[in-house]
């Protein structure tokens, strides 16, 4: 690595590559490697062509607690200190700030069940056939958009969809009703194997592809465009699932989390709902 002295070493244009490479090696997806370029490109800013040192990176941890959320200075710092890693510095890498676990949700970013079927009728009445069949398969199987591209018609007829990304394999059950639903697009986009959900170009939806699309219907919908994006569907699968099977460990696997602690976090209960058990409670008199 250039700009080794005793201030620390210096991010360069070439160990920013070599991270990259790193980073693709380990399977991480495009958005992730875009992701910790960006990052390091900001602490490269803040160090003003200054050397990588312990304090100066306990200076910048500083600096963004000062303008972002913990778990924002997290992500920010997991990205630095993978790259210290990857250059053989990580002795000069920082401590992750403690976060509690949130008790509750923020009810003002989490899609409710009738306005899930609000932006279904929406889609419906505005002939969006391709995003109305997306957000019902989303939203009944909890699977992340950047596994839409293993729902393909061998997977429908199978019933079963095998979703293998970043070294992990697990097997999405497609319920038959869904499957009815998915047969019927197949037939009408006359997709005869293959992806299900793809361009018309024939290659699959990206995350920004849907993302405009469903901010678009949330007008048509009246609903608050701040609880419209993909991930908000597989948040409502997990909330849904957990009312009525109270298995946590079980719905982490179906969503293919590796730790229970993130599921928790997806089910977590409304300040309402934790008011009415408290009513129910009757210990208030």
């Amino acid at each position: 690595m250039e700009g080794n002295s005793r201030k620390g070493k210096r991010i360069t244009d070439e160990t920013l590559r070599q991270f990259r490479d790193s980073l693709a090696a380990q399977e991480k997806a495009p958005a992730t490697i875009e992701k910790y370029g960006r990052e390091l490109e900001r602490l490269r800013q803040f160090l003003d062509g200054g050397g990588l040192t312990k304090e100066q990176l306990l200076e910048y941890r500083n600096f963004l607690e000062k303008s972002c959320s913990a778990r924002t200075v997290n992500n920010k710092l997991a990205a630095i200190n993978a790259y210290l890693k990857c250059c053989g510095l990580a002795e000069c890498g920082v401590r992750l700030l403690k976060v509690q676990r949130k008790a509750f949700l923020e009810e003002s970013r989490e899609l409710t069940e009738a306005e899930y079927r609000r932006l279904l009728m929406a889609a419906r009445e505005k002939k969006n056939k391709r995003l109305y069949y997306l957000m019902l398969t989303v939203c009944s199987t909890g699977i992340r958009i950047s596994e839409l591209q293993f729902i393909t018609v061998e997977a429908v007829q199978a019933g079963r969809a095998e979703i293998c990304m970043k070294g992990k394999n697990r097997t999405v059950v497609l319920p038959e009703e869904l499957r009815k639903k998915l047969r019927e697009y197949a037939k009408m986009e006359r997709v005869q194997s293959g992806v299900l959900f793809r361009t018309k170009s024939g290659r699959p939806l990206d995350r920004s592809n849907i993302w405009s699309d469903m901010k678009k219907l949330s007008e048509a919908a009246g609903v608050d465009p701040r609880k419209v994006f993909p991930h908000s569907l597989r948040h409502l699968f997990a909330r849904s699932y957990y009312a009525i099977e109270k298995d946590l460990a079980h719905l982490a696997d179906i969503l293919g989390h590796s730790s229970i602690e993130t599921t928790r976090i997806y089910v977590a209960e409304s300040i309402r709902a934790y008011e009415r058990i408290i009513q129910k409670m009757r210990l208030i008199i």
